[in-house]
């Protein structure tokens, strides 16, 4: 296979392919998907180190992969993203042969999605005057009666040649290029003195109005005692009152390379005549080439100084000379040695004998130009196919500014000579480079000829399919079907491939030994020059362990370890889908919250692992007692929650229930042992309580409660009209109000603590009814029954209120103390909630708003995600802040963290009371608090009853916390007491830092 086929076969790939070095990352060689994938332009990717693409820890992680590469032969694999990107990207790398590093990119964002990063796609707008710079016009404005122009830095090229590995005998041959003029001022310091004149006749020819266009070709000035060709156009745009013109626009552009090559055709014949007539060419030639070949610098073409009589002045080693040149060169003996001596030359079939003194070869060539009074009159860079110059080509004259026909012709052939041996350096070690990525990449490669017989494979071919190349040469792929396809899928795949030349996508194989594999397969057709089909090449990448940790991933994040039941994530997805169901089918469903009698006994007597088995023995039970259709899901402890689909009436969930109430029951025997439990259970139905999801949920939550407190083994149907207010309270709305109004609610404080440093940080606001029958009544038996209503507003503006005027209150007496306040989801979204609590405190001016926090349940039905956010930001420019309460038991926490700018996540008191006994509560809380992290967050801990939970949440990374372990609510005029005496615990202490 030629060079050409195999840097086409990669640069047509969908993967990138590069080479790196081991220490610094620098590409040394890669395929045009690489540059795709990574983003890079040209230019960047040549000079970019692959450490750079990532932020710290990402880049010393990649730099710990490197080494592993280095020192050992294995496969190194990773995978990330990159910054406001939702893409995710998998890259393996392996130690090539030579020592460099071998990687592939891979985009594998359809196999595994990273939830909660986005990518953010922004467009570079260019201005105008970088889209004149990149085609190379200069943009101008004349001021005739000052003589004075004002241009783009474009007018003014300026080349500077500089050797960049610094070598010293190339540096002082670079000092004659150093004479760089600022730029141009006037007409005079841009045209060249022999273009001068007619380029000032064309201006006044159009200043006085002869011509309608200033339009001149002439030769402008450079930096570097060089000029080059410009097209210049222009116009006067501004007259003064006499019509006199004041400013002439105007642009021109470089047209040097197409005069150059007017000039090269007509002086390449008149230079071949003037040799074969045995005439001396009147020119005065320096080539020089200086090649850098890895860290060998290395001469290519020789250095050879003629007077223009012919006479030979100076040369270096001679190891290339132009052909064309060689022909009239009967005999050349050249000194090897730079600097030599007895140099000897027989040009035209003349002898011209002139020994040198032995002294440092560039300064005698430096030296030796500047006694003859030579400059350069014109040179070229000899560039890298990557763009690097590797020297330069000069020829010195004494008139700096006329540069012959024979010049130009001369720097032409030598240059072309140049650029021919280095290119083939290049193609070589490209060739080498491309056959060492063939070998090493761990994507598999198959390549067919037209008919579809293998020719080809690569050793990672052989590692994933375990067959070796003798195997398969000269046999059809389709030896590798597993079966899983079907005779339609592979025909599909005929045709894409012959009517678009490309085929991607996912297929079940079989190894040599049997084994059936997935893998990633990319198919391209490859056709020569003409159109007509070459070859095939396949890219294969075992993807099996990823698709089944994919899968897996899938299955955690959707049903319960323990019981292998649908969680809470896809109940809520379910319980959605099936009250669209009810509504298109007019029909109802019931919500069933249930919660196992008597089970906490189970744990406490014989331990979580005989508890754990109870409840995959009941779960199983309850599982069978339902109808296909139907769904039961554990939603933490023993708690389950089942919907019940497809019901005509309410009555019609009776049988069901009544079953769920036996499997629960009947007794379990593990080992010697019987055990019994019952369940609770709490009904809602949908569309009868027309509310949304989490709504009926919580609902069926509240009547499950009576159901307990009815005896247990049991079920209450939750009454949309009466239950909230007869069976929880038997108040109702109005006498709620009326309480209000008689200044029956009191606020407890709850302190909040840091038990690494002990120092109290604020108190949570927690409301009670200080009812004058039924006594002090907590908030779960009144809150339920006005949720929604228009006196829930004005209690929680009730509440902040009080707050503000508690923290004053404190002030005044040396306590600062920020007070938290819960609020619901139906007063955050009121359209006027920050104006109404921007009045709020202006009433309380001697209050620092930041002493004020605002609690959110993670449970709350956020209905506008986008305006709640809005309505929190606006907030936070009050000083008020923001905390999400109870996380962890709402349905979209990722969502909630992702959008809603809360600083500080509450662990809810579910987690945090059981996670010394419950595993799975034990992993929800580290959990929590690596996402506080991850989202940059702070985190507190509720339900902290003993010290052994502090413990607990210090070595998870958790210092705040409230409780009852440091604290029950208690009455504002307790808290000054409290917060004077109170300590934290010793081994809270022991557990710094």
């Amino acid at each position: 296979m030629t060079e050409v086929e195999l840097v086409k076969i990669f640069n047509l790939q969908p993967f990138g392919i590069a080479e790196l070095t081991p220490l610094e990352g620098k590409y040394i060689f890669y395929n045009e998907q690489e540059r795709i994938l990574r983003r890079l332009s040209v230019s960047e990717i040549q000079s970019v180190s692959i450490f750079d693409l990532f932020s710290g820890d990402e880049s010393e992680k990649l730099r710990t992969i490197f080494k592993k590469c280095v020192a050992s032969s294995a496969v190194q694999e990773c995978f990330f993203k990159y910054n406001s990107e939702r893409n995710t990207f998998q890259m393996r790398l392996v130690k090539g042969d030579n020592g460099n590093i071998v990687s592939s990119l891979t985009d594998i964002s359809n196999l595994h999605h990273l939830e909660g990063q986005q990518l953010i796609h922004k467009e570079n707008i260019k201005c105008l005057s970088d889209a004149v710079s990149g085609v190379n016009i200069g943009c101008w404005d004349y001021y005739p009666q000052e003589d004075r122009i004002i241009a783009n830095e474009t007018w003014v090229i300026q080349k500077k040649y500089k050797d960049e590995d610094e070598d010293e005998d190339f540096r002082l041959n670079t000092e004659l290029f150093s004479d760089v003029i600022d730029g141009p001022t006037n007409w005079a310091s841009i045209a060249t003195p022999g273009d001068l004149e007619a380029t000032n006749k064309l201006i006044e020819k159009h200043l006085s109005k002869e011509t309608d266009v200033y339009d001149a070709k002439f030769r402008m000035k450079c930096g570097d005692n060089q000029w080059r060709w410009v097209h210049d156009l222009g116009r006067v745009s501004l007259c003064d009152e006499n019509g006199l013109a004041i400013r002439m626009n105007g642009v021109h552009a470089d047209i040097t390379e197409r005069k150059q090559a007017e000039l090269r055709e007509k002086s390449r014949t008149h230079v071949l005549e003037l040799i074969t007539k045995g005439e001396p060419l009147p020119v005065i030639l320096a080539a020089i080439v200086k090649v850098v070949e890895q860290d060998n610098p290395a001469m290519l073409c020789s250095v050879l100084l003629l007077d223009d009589k012919g006479k030979h002045l100076l040369s270096g080693t001679a190891s290339s000379l132009p052909d064309f040149y060689n022909e009239a060169i009967h005999g050349i003996e050249i000194g090897e040695g730079v600097g030599s001596c007895g140099t000897a030359a027989f040009i035209n079939q003349r002898v011209i004998v002139d020994d040198i003194q032995t002294h440092p070869y560039w300064v005698a060539y430096k030296e030796i130009a500047k006694e003859a009074g030579l400059a350069a009159c014109w040179s070229e860079p000899i560039r890298s196919t990557k763009g690097k110059v590797l020297g330069t080509f000069a020829i010195y004259h004494r008139n700096i500014n006329h540069p012959t026909e024979a010049d130009l012709a001369v720097i032409e052939q030598t240059a072309n000579m140049a650029s021919i041996a280095i290119e083939k350096k290049q193609a070589e070690e490209k060739l080498k480079r491309a056959a060492s990525v063939f070998t090493h990449t761990h994507e598999g490669i198959i390549i067919t000829d037209d008919s579809g017989s293998i020719t080809e494979v690569n050793d990672a071919f052989s590692s994933i399919t375990g067959y070796a190349p003798e195997d398969v040469l000269g046999e059809h792929p389709r030896i590798f079907h597993s079966g899983r396809q079907s005779p339609e899928f592979y025909a599909e795949m005929s045709h894409t491939l012959l009517t678009q030349g490309y085929w991607h996508g996912e297929v079940w194989n079989c190894r040599k030994n049997g084994e059936i594999y997935l893998e990633r397969l990319t198919i391209s057709a490859e056709k020569d020059a003409d159109g007509l089909l070459q070859h095939y090449v396949s890219l294969i990448t075992d993807i099996t362990l990823m698709k089944e940790h994919h899968e897996q991933l899938e299955r955690m994040a959707h049903y319960d370890v323990l019981t292998n039941l649908p969680n809470r994530v896809l109940l809520a997805d379910r319980l959605s889908q099936s009250m669209v169901q009810c509504q298109r089918r007019n029909q109802s469903l019931a919500v069933a919250f249930m919660d196992l009698d008597g089970f906490k006994a189970v744990n406490d007597r014989h331990g979580h692992n005989v508890g754990d088995k109870l409840l995959i023995e009941v779960a199983h039970r309850m599982n069978e007692a339902l109808r296909e259709g139907d769904t039961l899901a554990r939603i933490g402890g023993d708690e389950f929650i089942v919907v019940i689909v497809d019901l005509g009436n309410i009555e019609d969930s009776e049988p069901v229930l009544k079953r769920l109430l036996k499997a629960a029951s009947d007794p379990v025997y593990l080992g010697d042992a019987v055990m019994q439990v019952s369940a609770s259970i709490g009904v809602s139905f949908y569309p009868q309580d027309h509310v949304g999801a989490d709504l009926l949920m919580r609902h069926a939550d509240q009547a499950m409660y009576i159901a307990k407190q009815s005896g247990k083994n049991r079920y209450h149907f939750f009454d949309t009209a009466q239950d909230n207010a007869s069976k929880t309270l038997g108040q109702s709305i109005g006498d709620i109000s009326s309480a209000l109004g008689k200044c029956e609610f009191v606020l407890h404080y709850q302190p909040k603590v840091n038990m690494r440093t002990g120092e109290v940080i604020g108190v949570e606001a927690l409301i009670r009814w200080q009812h004058p029958v039924r006594g002090l009544i907590p908030p779960l038996e009144f809150l339920p029954a006005i949720e929604g209503h228009a006196v829930s507003l004005e209690l929680g503006e009730w509440v902040i209120d009080t707050a503000l005027t508690q923290i004053s209150q404190w002030q005044k007496i040396g306590v600062n103390l920020a007070i938290s306040v819960n609020i619901s989801a139906y007063q955050l979204q009121q359209v006027n909630f920050t104006t109404r609590l921007a009045g709020l405190l202006a009433v309380h001016p001697e209050v620092p708003p930041h002493y004020l926090e605002l609690e959110i349940l993670e449970t709350s039905a956020l209905h506008d995600i986008s305006q709640v956010s809005t309505t929190m930001n606006t907030c936070h420019k009050l000083g008020v802040c923001f905390a999400l309460d109870d996380f962890g038991t709402g349905y979209s926490s990722l969502t909630y963290l992702k959008r809603l700018p809360a600083y500080l996540i509450k662990i809810d008191q579910s987690f945090v009371r059981d996670m010394l006994e419950d595993a799975d509560d034990l992993a929800i809380v580290e959990g929590v608090v690596g996402l506080a992290k991850v989202f940059r967050r702070d985190v507190i801990a509720e339900g902290v009853e003993t010290i052994a939970h502090g413990v607990a949440l210090l070595q998870l990374g958790c210092v705040l916390a409230q409780g009852y372990g440091i604290a029950r609510p208690m009455p504002s005029s307790d808290i000054p007491e409290w917060v004077s005496n109170w300590k934290a615990d010793d081994s809270w202490q022991v557990n710094k830092g």
